[in-house]
Protein backbone atom coordinates (compact mmCIF):
# COMPACT_ATOMS: atom_id res chain seq x y z
CA UNK A 1 0.00 0.00 0.00
CA UNK A 2 1.17 3.33 -0.54
CA UNK A 3 0.39 6.73 1.86
CA UNK A 4 1.94 9.34 -0.41
CA UNK A 5 0.64 10.79 -3.80
CA UNK A 6 2.12 8.73 -6.03
CA UNK A 7 4.91 9.91 -8.09
CA UNK A 8 4.08 7.52 -11.47
CA UNK A 9 1.40 5.92 -13.28
CA UNK A 10 0.31 2.94 -11.13
CA UNK A 11 -3.21 2.73 -10.40
CA UNK A 12 -5.42 1.09 -12.58
CA UNK A 13 -8.79 3.06 -11.71
CA UNK A 14 -9.35 5.96 -9.52
CA UNK A 15 -12.24 6.80 -7.26
CA UNK A 16 -13.19 10.47 -6.66
CA UNK A 17 -15.56 11.11 -4.28
CA UNK A 18 -15.09 8.99 -1.33
CA UNK A 19 -18.48 9.13 0.92
CA UNK A 20 -19.99 5.84 1.67
CA UNK A 21 -20.61 4.42 -2.10
CA UNK A 22 -17.41 6.02 -3.42
CA UNK A 23 -15.44 4.18 -0.56
CA UNK A 24 -16.75 1.06 -0.77
CA UNK A 25 -16.23 0.62 -4.59
CA UNK A 26 -12.72 1.60 -3.97
CA UNK A 27 -12.34 -1.31 -1.92
CA UNK A 28 -14.00 -3.46 -3.83
CA UNK A 29 -11.67 -2.46 -6.63
CA UNK A 30 -8.30 -3.02 -3.79
CA UNK A 31 -9.68 -6.14 -2.99
CA UNK A 32 -9.73 -7.48 -6.38
CA UNK A 33 -6.17 -6.45 -6.60
CA UNK A 34 -6.70 -3.60 -8.41
CA UNK A 35 -4.48 -0.42 -7.55
CA UNK A 36 -6.97 2.24 -6.60
CA UNK A 37 -5.81 6.18 -6.76
CA UNK A 38 -8.22 8.06 -4.27
CA UNK A 39 -8.96 11.59 -4.12
CA UNK A 40 -11.81 13.85 -2.19
CA UNK A 41 -12.75 16.86 -2.57
CA UNK A 42 -11.56 17.27 1.17
CA UNK A 43 -8.11 14.82 1.96
CA UNK A 44 -9.07 13.95 5.44
CA UNK A 45 -11.53 11.36 4.04
CA UNK A 46 -8.82 10.07 1.67
CA UNK A 47 -6.55 9.69 4.90
CA UNK A 48 -8.99 7.86 6.57
CA UNK A 49 -9.59 5.65 4.06
CA UNK A 50 -6.41 4.09 3.54
CA UNK A 51 -5.82 4.46 7.68
CA UNK A 52 -8.94 2.36 8.33
CA UNK A 53 -8.98 0.26 5.38
CA UNK A 54 -5.46 -0.11 3.43
CA UNK A 55 -4.94 -3.24 4.49
CA UNK A 56 -7.11 -4.57 1.90
CA UNK A 57 -5.60 -3.38 -0.37
CA UNK A 58 -3.00 -0.96 -2.88
CA UNK A 59 -4.41 2.78 -2.82
CA UNK A 60 -2.69 5.76 -4.21
CA UNK A 61 -4.06 8.59 -2.01
CA UNK A 62 -3.87 11.96 -3.47
CA UNK A 63 -4.41 15.64 -2.35
CA UNK A 64 -5.08 17.21 -5.21
CA UNK A 65 -6.78 16.50 -8.43
CA UNK A 66 -3.35 17.25 -10.82
CA UNK A 67 -1.79 14.21 -8.74
CA UNK A 68 -4.52 11.93 -8.83
CA UNK A 69 -4.68 12.14 -12.31
CA UNK A 70 -0.92 11.78 -12.81
CA UNK A 71 -1.13 8.85 -10.61
CA UNK A 72 -3.59 7.00 -12.94
CA UNK A 73 -2.23 4.91 -15.91
CA UNK A 74 -3.24 5.42 -19.77
CA UNK A 75 -5.90 5.24 -20.71
CA UNK A 76 -6.82 7.14 -17.43
CA UNK A 77 -10.34 5.26 -15.55
CA UNK A 78 -12.39 7.62 -13.13
CA UNK A 79 -15.19 7.02 -11.77
CA UNK A 80 -16.82 9.98 -9.95
CA UNK A 81 -18.83 9.32 -7.00
CA UNK A 82 -20.65 12.42 -6.05
CA UNK A 83 -24.21 13.43 -5.46
CA UNK A 84 -25.78 14.52 -8.63
CA UNK A 85 -26.60 17.48 -10.75
CA UNK A 86 -24.62 20.56 -10.37
CA UNK A 87 -21.42 18.98 -8.46
CA UNK A 88 -21.04 16.02 -11.33
CA UNK A 89 -21.04 18.75 -13.82
CA UNK A 90 -18.34 20.69 -11.71
CA UNK A 91 -16.47 17.57 -10.97
CA UNK A 92 -16.26 17.08 -14.62
CA UNK A 93 -14.96 20.41 -15.52
CA UNK A 94 -12.27 20.04 -13.33
CA UNK A 95 -11.05 16.65 -14.64
CA UNK A 96 -11.94 17.50 -18.20
CA UNK A 97 -8.86 19.94 -17.96
CA UNK A 98 -6.27 17.26 -17.05
CA UNK A 99 -7.07 14.57 -19.12
CA UNK A 100 -6.89 13.64 -22.55
CA UNK A 101 -8.37 12.04 -26.13
CA UNK A 102 -9.24 8.34 -24.85
CA UNK A 103 -9.29 8.77 -20.90
CA UNK A 104 -12.97 7.46 -19.43
CA UNK A 105 -15.12 9.43 -17.43
CA UNK A 106 -17.59 7.55 -15.27
CA UNK A 107 -20.41 8.82 -13.65
CA UNK A 108 -21.44 6.06 -10.87
CA UNK A 109 -24.00 7.88 -9.14
CA UNK A 110 -28.14 8.16 -10.28
CA UNK A 111 -27.86 10.80 -12.67
CA UNK A 112 -30.59 11.18 -14.68
CA UNK A 113 -30.22 9.70 -18.28
CA UNK A 114 -30.86 13.26 -20.19
CA UNK A 115 -28.26 14.72 -18.14
CA UNK A 116 -25.92 11.76 -19.17
CA UNK A 117 -26.61 11.92 -22.48
CA UNK A 118 -25.46 15.58 -22.54
CA UNK A 119 -22.50 14.82 -21.03
CA UNK A 120 -21.34 12.32 -23.11
CA UNK A 121 -22.01 14.33 -26.18
CA UNK A 122 -20.24 17.07 -25.03
CA UNK A 123 -16.63 15.02 -23.88
CA UNK A 124 -17.52 13.00 -27.03
CA UNK A 125 -16.09 15.79 -29.10
CA UNK A 126 -12.71 16.38 -27.24
CA UNK A 127 -12.06 12.52 -27.45
CA UNK A 128 -12.82 11.73 -23.47
CA UNK A 129 -15.55 8.76 -23.50
CA UNK A 130 -18.21 9.27 -20.69
CA UNK A 131 -19.94 6.32 -19.16
CA UNK A 132 -22.81 6.62 -17.14
CA UNK A 133 -23.18 3.54 -15.12
CA UNK A 134 -26.11 2.55 -13.05
CA UNK A 135 -25.07 0.71 -9.81
CA UNK A 136 -27.23 -1.06 -7.49
CA UNK A 137 -27.22 -2.65 -4.57
CA UNK A 138 -26.54 0.14 -1.95
CA UNK A 139 -23.77 0.09 0.63
CA UNK A 140 -22.92 -3.18 0.75
CA UNK A 141 -23.32 -4.11 -2.96
CA UNK A 142 -20.63 -1.31 -3.37
CA UNK A 143 -18.11 -3.28 -1.00
CA UNK A 144 -19.12 -6.87 -1.89
CA UNK A 145 -20.33 -6.80 -5.26
CA UNK A 146 -23.23 -4.52 -7.09
CA UNK A 147 -25.10 -4.90 -9.88
CA UNK A 148 -23.52 -2.40 -12.47
CA UNK A 149 -25.19 -1.42 -15.59
CA UNK A 150 -22.58 1.45 -17.75
CA UNK A 151 -23.48 2.86 -20.87
CA UNK A 152 -21.57 4.63 -23.10
CA UNK A 153 -18.92 3.83 -26.27
CA UNK A 154 -17.95 0.12 -26.76
CA UNK A 155 -14.44 1.12 -27.46
CA UNK A 156 -15.14 2.67 -23.40
CA UNK A 157 -16.17 -1.04 -22.71
CA UNK A 158 -13.53 -2.75 -24.24
CA UNK A 159 -11.46 -1.07 -21.32
CA UNK A 160 -13.47 -0.15 -18.39
CA UNK A 161 -15.54 -3.44 -18.71
CA UNK A 162 -13.22 -5.87 -17.72
CA UNK A 163 -12.71 -4.05 -14.61
CA UNK A 164 -16.02 -3.69 -13.70
CA UNK A 165 -16.65 -7.23 -14.23
CA UNK A 166 -14.63 -7.96 -11.73
CA UNK A 167 -16.20 -6.46 -9.08
CA UNK A 168 -19.51 -7.27 -9.83
CA UNK A 169 -21.84 -9.75 -8.41
CA UNK A 170 -21.81 -13.08 -9.63
CA UNK A 171 -25.05 -14.95 -10.53
CA UNK A 172 -25.54 -18.46 -9.59
CA UNK A 173 -24.02 -19.67 -12.61
CA UNK A 174 -21.08 -17.60 -12.08
CA UNK A 175 -21.54 -14.64 -14.84
CA UNK A 176 -20.75 -11.33 -13.80
CA UNK A 177 -23.81 -8.39 -12.74
CA UNK A 178 -22.32 -6.30 -15.11
CA UNK A 179 -22.71 -5.37 -19.38
CA UNK A 180 -22.63 -2.96 -21.54
CA UNK A 181 -26.12 -1.56 -21.69
CA UNK A 182 -25.84 1.07 -24.85
CA UNK A 183 -24.55 4.33 -25.80
CA UNK A 184 -24.71 7.55 -24.12
CA UNK A 185 -27.64 7.71 -21.48
CA UNK A 186 -28.54 4.03 -21.89
CA UNK A 187 -27.02 2.77 -18.44
CA UNK A 188 -28.30 5.64 -16.44
CA UNK A 189 -31.84 4.75 -17.93
CA UNK A 190 -32.00 0.94 -17.10
CA UNK A 191 -30.79 1.66 -13.75
CA UNK A 192 -33.63 4.39 -13.41
CA UNK A 193 -36.39 1.78 -14.58
CA UNK A 194 -34.60 -0.76 -12.01
CA UNK A 195 -35.45 1.30 -9.25
CA UNK A 196 -38.79 2.06 -10.78
CA UNK A 197 -39.87 -1.59 -10.78
CA UNK A 198 -38.36 -1.83 -7.28
CA UNK A 199 -40.92 0.63 -6.08
CA UNK A 200 -43.61 -1.24 -7.74
CA UNK A 201 -42.60 -4.38 -5.75
CA UNK A 202 -41.91 -2.57 -2.70
CA UNK A 203 -45.70 -1.29 -2.93
CA UNK A 204 -47.22 -4.65 -3.70
CA UNK A 205 -45.18 -5.69 -0.61
CA UNK A 206 -46.31 -3.66 1.37
CA UNK A 207 -50.11 -4.43 0.14
CA UNK A 208 -49.42 -8.21 0.94
CA UNK A 209 -48.41 -7.13 4.42
CA UNK A 210 -51.35 -4.87 4.77
CA UNK A 211 -54.04 -7.56 3.57
CA UNK A 212 -52.24 -10.07 5.76
CA UNK A 213 -52.88 -8.07 9.10
CA UNK A 214 -56.15 -5.88 8.27
CA UNK A 215 -58.13 -8.74 6.24
CA UNK A 216 -56.72 -11.76 7.71
CA UNK A 217 -55.83 -10.93 11.23
CA UNK A 218 -52.28 -11.51 11.21
CA UNK A 219 -49.99 -10.35 13.42
CA UNK A 220 -46.44 -8.90 12.11
CA UNK A 221 -44.34 -12.36 13.76
CA UNK A 222 -46.47 -14.64 11.99
CA UNK A 223 -46.75 -12.42 8.60
CA UNK A 224 -42.72 -12.53 9.14
CA UNK A 225 -43.31 -16.61 8.79
CA UNK A 226 -45.60 -16.18 6.03
CA UNK A 227 -42.79 -13.44 4.00
CA UNK A 228 -40.24 -16.55 4.84
CA UNK A 229 -42.26 -19.65 3.06
CA UNK A 230 -42.76 -17.32 0.36
CA UNK A 231 -39.16 -16.44 -0.58
CA UNK A 232 -38.90 -20.51 -0.45
CA UNK A 233 -40.75 -20.27 -3.93
CA UNK A 234 -41.31 -18.23 -6.53
CA UNK A 235 -41.30 -15.34 -4.88
CA UNK A 236 -37.61 -16.34 -3.92
CA UNK A 237 -36.38 -12.48 -3.78
CA UNK A 238 -34.10 -10.00 -1.78
CA UNK A 239 -36.96 -7.95 -1.19
CA UNK A 240 -39.23 -10.68 0.46
CA UNK A 241 -36.31 -11.56 2.30
CA UNK A 242 -35.52 -8.40 3.82
CA UNK A 243 -39.62 -8.00 4.22
CA UNK A 244 -39.70 -11.13 7.06
CA UNK A 245 -36.30 -9.87 8.71
CA UNK A 246 -38.39 -6.50 9.42
CA UNK A 247 -41.48 -7.93 10.32
CA UNK A 248 -39.82 -10.39 13.33
CA UNK A 249 -38.01 -7.84 14.16
CA UNK A 250 -39.12 -6.23 17.73
CA UNK A 251 -38.59 -2.37 19.10
CA UNK A 252 -35.99 -2.60 21.85
CA UNK A 253 -37.40 0.30 23.44
CA UNK A 254 -41.40 -0.50 23.73
CA UNK A 255 -41.06 -4.26 22.96
CA UNK A 256 -43.96 -3.49 20.01
CA UNK A 257 -43.45 -5.09 17.04
CA UNK A 258 -40.79 -2.56 15.08
CA UNK A 259 -43.28 -1.95 12.04
CA UNK A 260 -45.75 -0.35 14.73
CA UNK A 261 -43.12 2.48 15.99
CA UNK A 262 -41.86 3.19 12.14
CA UNK A 263 -44.33 6.65 10.75
CA UNK A 264 -46.08 5.30 7.83
CA UNK A 265 -44.50 8.57 6.28
CA UNK A 266 -42.26 6.54 3.09
CA UNK A 267 -40.19 8.79 1.61
CA UNK A 268 -38.24 8.74 -1.51
CA UNK A 269 -35.21 10.11 -3.98
CA UNK A 270 -36.36 10.59 -7.45
CA UNK A 271 -35.64 8.19 -9.21
CA UNK A 272 -39.41 6.02 -9.06
CA UNK A 273 -40.76 9.57 -10.11
CA UNK A 274 -38.11 10.16 -12.75
CA UNK A 275 -39.22 6.47 -14.27
CA UNK A 276 -43.12 7.76 -13.99
CA UNK A 277 -42.03 10.90 -15.95
CA UNK A 278 -39.78 9.97 -18.78
CA UNK A 279 -42.74 7.01 -19.39
CA UNK A 280 -44.97 9.67 -19.84
CA UNK A 281 -42.87 11.00 -22.53
CA UNK A 282 -42.14 7.77 -24.50
CA UNK A 283 -46.09 7.24 -24.20
CA UNK A 284 -45.25 3.83 -22.49
CA UNK A 285 -47.68 2.39 -19.12
CA UNK A 286 -46.44 1.83 -15.93
CA UNK A 287 -48.85 2.33 -14.01
CA UNK A 288 -47.76 -0.53 -11.14
CA UNK A 289 -44.30 1.86 -10.79
CA UNK A 290 -46.68 5.11 -10.94
CA UNK A 291 -49.12 3.56 -8.22
CA UNK A 292 -45.89 3.28 -6.01
CA UNK A 293 -44.89 6.81 -6.44
CA UNK A 294 -48.54 7.81 -5.55
CA UNK A 295 -49.03 5.91 -2.73
CA UNK A 296 -45.31 7.26 -1.12
CA UNK A 297 -46.30 10.90 -2.04
CA UNK A 298 -49.70 10.04 -0.22
CA UNK A 299 -48.39 8.96 2.71
CA UNK A 300 -46.32 12.02 3.17
CA UNK A 301 -49.47 13.92 3.16
CA UNK A 302 -50.60 13.18 7.07
CA UNK A 303 -51.96 16.45 7.06
CA UNK A 304 -54.41 15.80 4.26
CA UNK A 305 -54.48 12.25 5.88
CA UNK A 306 -55.98 13.21 8.98
CA UNK A 307 -58.63 15.68 7.45
CA UNK A 308 -59.96 12.89 6.22
CA UNK A 309 -60.01 10.53 8.72
CA UNK A 310 -63.14 10.94 10.04
CA UNK A 311 -64.74 9.62 6.17
CA UNK A 312 -66.76 6.23 6.28
CA UNK A 313 -66.05 3.23 5.17
CA UNK A 314 -66.89 -0.50 5.44
CA UNK A 315 -67.08 -2.54 8.81
CA UNK A 316 -66.50 -5.91 7.62
CA UNK A 317 -64.52 -8.18 10.27
CA UNK A 318 -61.25 -10.08 10.05
CA UNK A 319 -61.52 -13.40 8.47
CA UNK A 320 -60.09 -16.13 10.93
CA UNK A 321 -58.95 -20.32 10.75
CA UNK A 322 -59.06 -21.94 7.54
CA UNK A 323 -60.79 -19.03 5.58
CA UNK A 324 -57.64 -16.84 6.68
CA UNK A 325 -55.24 -19.31 5.84
CA UNK A 326 -56.99 -19.67 2.06
CA UNK A 327 -56.83 -16.08 1.95
CA UNK A 328 -53.46 -15.80 2.59
CA UNK A 329 -52.79 -17.89 -0.08
CA UNK A 330 -54.55 -16.12 -2.70
CA UNK A 331 -52.52 -12.61 -1.63
CA UNK A 332 -49.36 -14.94 -2.49
CA UNK A 333 -51.06 -15.45 -6.37
CA UNK A 334 -52.03 -11.67 -6.11
CA UNK A 335 -48.71 -10.71 -5.53
CA UNK A 336 -46.78 -12.71 -7.57
CA UNK A 337 -49.25 -11.55 -10.84
CA UNK A 338 -48.97 -8.06 -10.08
CA UNK A 339 -45.38 -8.63 -9.68
CA UNK A 340 -45.16 -9.98 -13.20
CA UNK A 341 -46.96 -7.14 -14.23
CA UNK A 342 -44.98 -4.65 -13.49
CA UNK A 343 -41.71 -5.79 -14.32
CA UNK A 344 -43.81 -6.41 -17.53
CA UNK A 345 -44.24 -2.80 -17.36
CA UNK A 346 -40.94 -2.02 -16.65
CA UNK A 347 -39.08 -4.42 -19.62
CA UNK A 348 -41.74 -2.50 -22.09
CA UNK A 349 -40.58 1.19 -21.10
CA UNK A 350 -36.34 -0.26 -21.93
CA UNK A 351 -37.51 -1.74 -24.94
CA UNK A 352 -39.46 0.99 -25.92
CA UNK A 353 -36.71 3.68 -24.88
CA UNK A 354 -33.86 1.21 -26.63
CA UNK A 355 -36.36 2.45 -30.32
CA UNK A 356 -36.45 6.04 -29.74
CA UNK A 357 -32.90 6.42 -28.50
CA UNK A 358 -31.13 3.85 -30.89
CA UNK A 359 -29.47 1.91 -28.16
CA UNK A 360 -29.87 -1.69 -28.78
CA UNK A 361 -30.71 -2.77 -25.32
CA UNK A 362 -30.35 -6.33 -25.26
CA UNK A 363 -33.66 -7.28 -22.77
CA UNK A 364 -32.49 -10.73 -21.76
CA UNK A 365 -28.86 -9.16 -20.42
CA UNK A 366 -31.13 -7.01 -17.89
CA UNK A 367 -32.61 -9.60 -16.97
CA UNK A 368 -29.09 -11.93 -16.00
CA UNK A 369 -27.66 -8.70 -14.31
CA UNK A 370 -30.15 -7.93 -12.37
CA UNK A 371 -29.83 -11.42 -10.80
CA UNK A 372 -27.56 -10.85 -8.14
CA UNK A 373 -25.91 -7.73 -6.49
CA UNK A 374 -28.95 -5.33 -7.03
CA UNK A 375 -32.38 -4.82 -4.99
CA UNK A 376 -34.79 -6.56 -6.93
CA UNK A 377 -32.58 -9.47 -7.35
CA UNK A 378 -34.98 -12.27 -7.62
CA UNK A 379 -34.93 -16.13 -8.72
CA UNK A 380 -37.55 -15.72 -11.15
CA UNK A 381 -35.10 -13.19 -13.47
CA UNK A 382 -33.78 -16.32 -14.85
CA UNK A 383 -36.83 -17.20 -16.23
CA UNK A 384 -37.12 -13.31 -17.76
CA UNK A 385 -33.50 -13.91 -18.92
CA UNK A 386 -34.60 -17.02 -20.61
CA UNK A 387 -38.03 -15.92 -22.08
CA UNK A 388 -36.12 -13.02 -24.26
CA UNK A 389 -33.21 -15.38 -25.21
CA UNK A 390 -35.98 -17.67 -26.60
CA UNK A 391 -37.71 -14.92 -28.39
CA UNK A 392 -35.67 -11.46 -28.12
CA UNK A 393 -38.72 -9.50 -30.00
CA UNK A 394 -41.40 -10.85 -27.14
CA UNK A 395 -43.78 -7.35 -27.10
CA UNK A 396 -44.36 -8.09 -23.66
CA UNK A 397 -43.22 -11.21 -20.82
CA UNK A 398 -47.17 -11.86 -20.30
CA UNK A 399 -46.86 -13.57 -23.75
CA UNK A 400 -44.31 -15.70 -22.69
CA UNK A 401 -46.47 -19.05 -22.19
CA UNK A 402 -44.87 -19.58 -19.23
CA UNK A 403 -46.09 -15.84 -17.27
CA UNK A 404 -48.67 -16.61 -18.81
CA UNK A 405 -49.96 -19.75 -17.77
CA UNK A 406 -49.21 -18.82 -14.53
CA UNK A 407 -50.72 -15.49 -14.42
CA UNK A 408 -53.94 -17.06 -15.91
CA UNK A 409 -53.56 -19.74 -13.34
CA UNK A 410 -53.43 -16.87 -10.61
CA UNK A 411 -55.99 -14.74 -11.67
CA UNK A 412 -58.91 -15.85 -9.88
CA UNK A 413 -57.40 -15.61 -6.76
CA UNK A 414 -55.90 -11.85 -8.18
CA UNK A 415 -59.35 -10.85 -8.12
CA UNK A 416 -60.87 -12.34 -4.99
CA UNK A 417 -58.12 -10.49 -3.08
CA UNK A 418 -58.78 -7.23 -4.81
CA UNK A 419 -62.53 -7.50 -4.15
CA UNK A 420 -62.11 -8.24 -0.67
CA UNK A 421 -59.78 -5.52 -0.12
CA UNK A 422 -62.13 -3.30 -1.84
CA UNK A 423 -65.01 -4.84 0.94
CA UNK A 424 -62.48 -4.27 3.75
CA UNK A 425 -61.68 -0.48 2.45
CA UNK A 426 -58.16 -1.62 2.14
CA UNK A 427 -56.28 0.14 -0.28
CA UNK A 428 -54.36 -1.93 -3.05
CA UNK A 429 -53.43 0.78 -5.47
CA UNK A 430 -50.72 -1.76 -6.90
CA UNK A 431 -52.70 -5.00 -6.89
CA UNK A 432 -55.85 -3.15 -8.56
CA UNK A 433 -53.56 -1.14 -11.10
CA UNK A 434 -51.56 -4.29 -12.31
CA UNK A 435 -54.95 -6.42 -12.43
CA UNK A 436 -56.59 -3.27 -14.89
CA UNK A 437 -53.28 -3.64 -16.95
CA UNK A 438 -53.58 -7.32 -16.82
CA UNK A 439 -57.30 -6.82 -18.10
CA UNK A 440 -56.73 -3.95 -20.59
CA UNK A 441 -54.64 -5.97 -22.52
CA UNK A 442 -56.67 -9.05 -23.25
CA UNK A 443 -59.83 -6.82 -23.67
CA UNK A 444 -60.54 -7.46 -27.47
CA UNK A 445 -61.81 -3.89 -27.49
CA UNK A 446 -61.73 -0.78 -25.10
CA UNK A 447 -63.58 2.02 -24.26
CA UNK A 448 -60.83 4.31 -25.95
CA UNK A 449 -63.26 4.44 -28.83
CA UNK A 450 -65.98 6.68 -26.86
CA UNK A 451 -62.96 8.82 -25.54
CA UNK A 452 -61.75 9.60 -29.13
CA UNK A 453 -65.35 10.34 -30.35
CA UNK A 454 -65.75 12.58 -27.19
CA UNK A 455 -62.08 14.38 -28.73
CA UNK A 456 -63.10 14.66 -32.23
CA UNK A 457 -67.02 16.19 -30.90
CA UNK A 458 -64.96 19.19 -28.29
CA UNK A 459 -61.73 19.81 -30.56
CA UNK A 460 -62.11 18.35 -34.18
CA UNK A 461 -59.53 16.04 -33.19
CA UNK A 462 -60.53 13.05 -35.65
CA UNK A 463 -60.66 9.57 -35.35
CA UNK A 464 -59.77 6.20 -37.62
CA UNK A 465 -62.53 3.80 -38.17
CA UNK A 466 -62.62 -0.19 -37.84
CA UNK A 467 -63.92 -0.55 -41.35
CA UNK A 468 -62.05 1.52 -43.76
CA UNK A 469 -58.60 3.18 -44.08
CA UNK A 470 -57.77 7.20 -42.94
CA UNK A 471 -58.88 9.57 -40.36
CA UNK A 472 -62.51 10.97 -39.90
CA UNK A 473 -64.23 13.62 -38.61
CA UNK A 474 -67.76 14.08 -37.90
CA UNK A 475 -69.80 17.81 -37.89
CA UNK A 476 -71.00 17.52 -34.83
CA UNK A 477 -72.21 20.73 -34.79
CA UNK A 478 -73.55 20.60 -38.15
CA UNK A 479 -75.49 17.77 -40.34
CA UNK A 480 -73.34 15.26 -38.35
CA UNK A 481 -71.90 13.70 -41.95
CA UNK A 482 -68.84 12.71 -41.92
CA UNK A 483 -65.38 14.06 -43.51
CA UNK A 484 -62.46 11.89 -44.71
CA UNK A 485 -59.28 14.17 -43.30
CA UNK A 486 -56.19 12.56 -45.35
Amino acid sequence: MSSTPATQATAQIGVTGLAVMGSNLARNFARHGHTVALHNRTYAKTKALVDQHGHEGDFVPAETAEDFVASLQKPRRIVIMVKAGEATDAVIDEFTALLEPGDVLIDGGNAHFNDTRRREAALRERGIHFVGAGISGGEEGALNGPSIMPGGSEESYKSLGPLLESIAAKAEDGSPCCTHVGPDGAGHFVKMVHNGIEYADMQLIAEAYDLLRSVAGYEPGRIAGTFREWNQGRLDSYLIEITAEVLAHTDAATGRPFVDVVADEAEQKGTGRWTVQTALDLGVPVSGIGEAVFARSLSGHTGLRAAARGLSGPTAEALTGDEARVFADQVEQALYASKVVSYAQGWNMISRASEEYGWDINLGAMAAIWRGGCIIRAAFLDRIRAAFAADPALPTLLADQGFADEVGRAQEAWRTVVATAVRHGVPTPGFSAALAYYDALRAERLPAALTQAQRDFFGAHTYRRTDRPGSFHTLWSGDRSEQSVD
